[in-house]
């Protein structure tokens, strides 16, 4: 056992966040943590490391055990990306420099023996310590979590989520005995979260995991652990697992609560008839009274069943489709958008009415950019753009701006023209209640900001939506309430995201946007198969030429093979008539002829062979 916590308390300001929180990790287990925002997660991963001390209860720890949590990027400076990765592996580091200074020795000591001895002991050490596999080691982690594009410029020029992601390859790199993992997946694209997946699920280390990801959970966790209500439950398995085990763990509590809440009024009428006929008695009759007294007490050492909430409490949200945008929504051909470099090139885009789309790709390739492209607030450096007349665009940006001066309510009202009364009845629906109204919008958390986004969106007329990451800052409990009025909704949806669940569930059509965009019939999930299996193609059999992709139709090429032959009789023909004759003028212009005859056959030919 590595960590265990008994009978731990927490609050803050009064509030308590932990009331009777157990847990327990063993080596070897990965445990996904889940939770309400707000519910006590991230101060329960504080309470393990040490930087929080419980207010009452006990944590145990093995001694010495190693811990790795990234909470804060510290600074390094004059350090680029690259060299924070290599302070992974710091003694490792020393005994490379220390055999390269014996190396330089020996080539001009006398005493060779003394130092060959001396240097046999230090290869040794770094040997089992993996030295040699240092920059393997590296390079595979900068080309897992795709970082090469930024991780040899300065660290502390870095933004922030770049910063993270350098945080967490340092903190892989490391492999501490217990590795603290804060939603992970946060500035990860898709195929990373993959790669990140299949390491984890590798890793020697013990994994304590806090996400919010349903996908990356049931790929990576062995036991899900729920904070709820200043308590830990916990599940062994997946989180489709965890999900299937508390559903009926709450039907079974439900039951248990019923049952009992039948015996309580049972025993309280019981106890009422018993005074009743005590009471009618002349004189009343004692040992009545005597049997209600005992049943009373029977009744007050009865440990109450709580009443298990069969539902999560979830945003109320509905978006309702007002009236036909008509056949065409979105319509973008042969788009280039560029700023100091080229975001991407000959981008088309096409969305009819009532589709749904989902636009993926790495980070930094454009999918904010072509959202803006399509809604008109970016123009193109070339190509065109049509969107429907009478489309309602509702547009969920993933950078929320409300003034600051404003509060909550007002930020509300100045889009949604309603009282103070019915906005603070439309604001409960998203789970913001009583004085909770008047909050100040900069002090807001982004799941904050994003409920009351949702809130004014679901109030305006809209008959299409354009969504960049709504699923951003989100406890599970609203993604599913966003995942189900999504999918009640009969208007037009593209979405930018990169959680694999929203995205499976509600995309049947997929854009990958990398460079240039195609387009997928099927989920993100279909696309990255799809991807990993040309790459694997690729890998076996190199090609010689790039060709355009597969057409997923099939054609009648009977008609191109037909002009194939003509091409190649005509081909020949020529090549007859350039051996005939000893006319230089005349073999130049049938040599022109033959290599345009030769450049139509081979485009003929790469046609043919895309559609076999």
């Amino acid at each position: 056992m590595f960590i265990e916590l008994q009978h731990i308390q927490k609050q803050f300001g009064g509030h308590a966040v932990l009331t009777d929180a157990n847990l327990h990790v063993n080596a070897g287990e990965r445990i996904g943590l889940v939770g309400r925002n707000g519910s006590g997660k991230t101060t329960l991963l504080r309470l393990i490391v040490g930087t929080e001390s419980p207010d009452e209860g006990t944590i145990y720890r093995k001694q010495r055990l190693t811990i790795g949590y990234l909470a804060q990027i510290p600074a390094h400076p004059g350090k680029s990306g690259r060299d924070v990765l290599y302070t992974a592996f710091a003694e490792l580091t020393r005994l490379g420099d220390e055999m390269r200074r014996l190396e330089e020795q020996m080539i001009s000591s006398d005493d060779i023996d003394a130092l060959l001895e001396t240097y046999g002991a230090l290869q040794m050490r770094y040997e089992s310590g993996g030295g040699y596999a240092i920059d393997s080691k590296v390079s595979a982690m900068i080309d897992g979590l795709r970082l090469t594009s930024f991780i040899d410029r300065p660290f502390d020029t870095l933004s922030g989520g770049e910063q993270t992601k350098v945080g967490l390859a340092l903190a892989l790199l490391q492999e501490p005995e217990l590795l603290i993992l804060d939603e992970p997946t946060n500035h990860l694209d898709l195929e990373a979260m993959t790669w990140l997946e299949s390491f984890l699920r590798d890793s020697p280390s013990t994994l304590l995991l806090v996400s919010h990801d349903r996908v990356f959970l049931d790929a990576v966790a062995t036991r899900i652990v729920e904070c709820e209500d200043g308590e830990l439950a916990s599940f062994d398995g997946n989180y489709s697992a965890f999900v299937a085990q508390k559903e009926k763990r709450l039907l079974d509590q439900f039951h248990a609560y019923t049952e009992q809440q039948k015996k309580i009024k049972k025993m309280k009428e019981t106890i009422r008839q018993l005074r009743q006929w005590a009471n009618e008695g002349n004189p009343p009759n004692e040992k009545f009274y005597r049997r209600a007294k005992s049943m009373e007490k029977a009744l007050a050492r009865i440990e109450t069943i709580k009443k298990p909430r069969l539902e999560a409490v979830q945003p109320d949200i509905q978006f309702t489709a007002n009236g036909r945008t008509g056949r065409d929504v979105f319509e973008a051909t042969d788009v280039t958008v560029t700023y100091d470099r080229t975001v991407f090139e000959h981008v088309s885009f096409y969305a009819g009415h009532g589709e749904r789309i989902a636009i993926v790709g790495p980070n930094g390739s454009g999918k904010s950019t072509l959202l803006k492209v399509l809604l008109g607030y970016l123009e193109p450096a070339s190509g065109t753009v049509r969107r429907a007349e009478r489309a309602q665009i509702g547009y969920l940006s993933q950078y929320i701006d409300f003034d600051d001066s404003h509060r909550l309510i007002e930020a509300f009202r100045d889009r949604i023209a309603v009282d103070e009364g019915k906005a603070r009845q439309l604001l409960a629906q998203f789970l913001f209640y009583g004085a909770s109204v008047f909050k100040p919008v900069k002090d807001l958390s982004g799941g904050e900001k994003m409920r009351l986004m949702l809130a004014i969106l679901m109030h305006e007329d809209i008959n299409v939506l354009v969504l960049d990451e709504p699923t951003n800052h989100l406890d599970i409990e609203a993604r599913e309430a966003l995942e189900d009025a999504l999918d009640r909704f009969t208007g037009t949806l593209v979405a930018v995201s990169h959680d694999r669940y929203f995205l499976n569930k509600l995309f049947p059509v997929t854009y990958w946007l990398d460079g240039t965009a195609a387009r997928f019939p099927g989920n993100v999930s279909y696309v990255l198969e799809k991807r990993q299996h040309e790459m694997n193609t690729e890998v076996a059999v190199p090609k010689p030429k790039l060709v355009k992709p597969k057409q997923e139709t099939t054609r009648d090429t009977s008609v191109d093979e037909a002009r194939l032959t003509e091409l190649e009789a005509s081909h020949q023909a020529l090549l007859y008539q350039m051996n005939e004759t000893n006319d230089l003028e005349e073999l130049m212009t049938l040599q022109q002829q033959a290599d345009a005859l030769q450049a139509d056959i081979d485009t003929l030919l790469n046609q043919l062979l895309e559609s076999m």
